[in-house]
């Protein structure tokens, strides 16, 4: 189990459909930690991802908020601290999101400072547009040819567009 703030993560390996009861009953033991501590699961945001395997294994929310017993939804992708995390665990996803707002930055960027210099310039790139696409790199470090692309043709197009007044 991880805890970060507000956000729990429970998990184990399963190698068959029986090795999901022990994460079941964890599930059951931090329901009645809540229960105790007065703090309340949200069952919409509990949810399932099942990384490597398709054993049909479900999860149960025993006390919800309203005493019916509900089955977590499994998801195929999940975003965790601002990172997308999918079940291939490839990081595609999080590459053309990260180029998406990067680009959405530099289009802002060149419609409101439509002469600057090449000083000016570097000074809003790395400090507006780079973060975007270097945020929590080391976790999903992008390896596939086509995503290093999706990054790069942000660094093209901010080279690109920019006619360096100076």
């Amino acid at each position: 189990m991880r805890i970060f703030a507000d956000d729990t993560k429970l998990w184990c390996k399963i190698g068959q459909v029986s090795d999901s009861i022990p994460l079941q009953n964890d599930l059951r033991q931090v329901e009645h930690w809540t229960e105790k501590w007065q703090l309340a699961l949200n069952p919409d945001k509990c949810k399932v991802m099942h990384i490597g395997h398709r054993h049909t294994t479900g999860y149960v929310l025993q006390h919800n908020g309203n005493g019916k017993p509900r089955v977590l939804d499994e998801t195929n992708e999940e975003k965790d601290l601002g990172v997308c995390v999918s079940t291939d665990l490839k990081p595609s996803t999080q590459c053309t999101k990260s180029a998406n707002r990067a680009m959405s930055v530099l289009r802002m960027v060149k419609r409101n400072f439509p002469r600057i210099d090449k000083d000016d310039f570097a000074i809003l790139y790395k400090t507006y547009i780079r973060p975007h696409m270097e945020y929590c790199i080391q976790a999903w470090s992008p390896h596939l040819v086509k995503d290093i692309e999706t990054l790069e043709k942000v660094q093209r197009r901010a080279t690109v567009c920019y006619r360096y007044e100076g």
